[in-house]
């Protein structure tokens, strides 16, 4: 086979995980919209129903239905915030990578240092790769660097491209043994998109580092 063919191929292939990808997750939302949101809404509706029938003869029932209510509807709104950060961050719409990235770190089982530039705002699907690409990232260091573990994001702008990177200073792996996983392929496809490009380099017991490069367009 050669180069021209091996470059269709590879792209072919590209773009069937990004659309397999994005089948998988439509069918997340979905199952998390029905076994989550909507169970606790049923839950709100039979209590509510429940204490409309007892107010006037219970009120001690109808106060602990209440209770239960509040819990239901507060458990409600923490999915939804869940499910919006994993779709879409509300804070990465309205502040940009810098702030949207500094929360998503608070949610990881690791220390991370943030370490970035002042940045513009970008192209919607610049940014949110570049996001996704972090945060993907950094979840794989807190699963797979090992017990005390840190890592340090960076993200900043030189020479007309974006670029970010993260780097842990956990276990490590062998490149020449070990292929890159489901999460780093799916990186690279959504860089891919794009135009841009994924880079890995880890060794056994020195840490990993995963950066990217995404070249900027004049209109961003």
């Amino acid at each position: 086979m050669d180069e021209t063919s091996q470059s269709v191929g590879d792209l072919r292939a590209s773009r069937a995980r990004v659309v397999a990808a994005s089948d998988a997750e439509r069918r997340r939302i979905e199952r998390e919209l029905h076994d989550g949101l909507q169970q606790h809404l049923v839950a709100v509706a039979v209590n509510l129903q429940l204490a409309r029938q007892l107010a006037d003869t219970d009120p001690a029932a109808v106060k602990a239905l209440l209770e239960e209510i509040g819990a239901d509807v507060r458990e409600a709104l923490d999915g939804v915030r869940e499910l919006a950060q994993g779709v879409y961050p509300p804070l990465l719409l309205d502040r940009g990578l810098v702030e949207a990235l500094k929360g998503a770190a608070r949610r990881v089982a690791i220390p991370v240092r943030i370490e970035t530039t002042v940045l513009e705002r970008y192209q919607p699907d610049v940014e949110s790769t570049v996001y996704f690409c972090c945060v993907d990232a950094v979840e794989n260091a807190a699963r797979h660097a090992g017990a005390g573990a840190r890592a340090t994001l960076r993200v900043w702008e030189e020479n007309d491209t974006l670029r970010f990177e993260v780097e842990d200073d956990g276990a490590g792996f062998d490149q020449s043994v070990e292929r890159p996983g489901t999460g780093l392929t799916g990186m690279s496809d959504r860089l891919g998109a794009v135009d841009g490009r994924l880079t890995i380099s880890s060794q056994p017991g020195g840490g990993t580092r995963v950066g990217g490069t995404i070249p900027l367009r004049s209109d961003a």
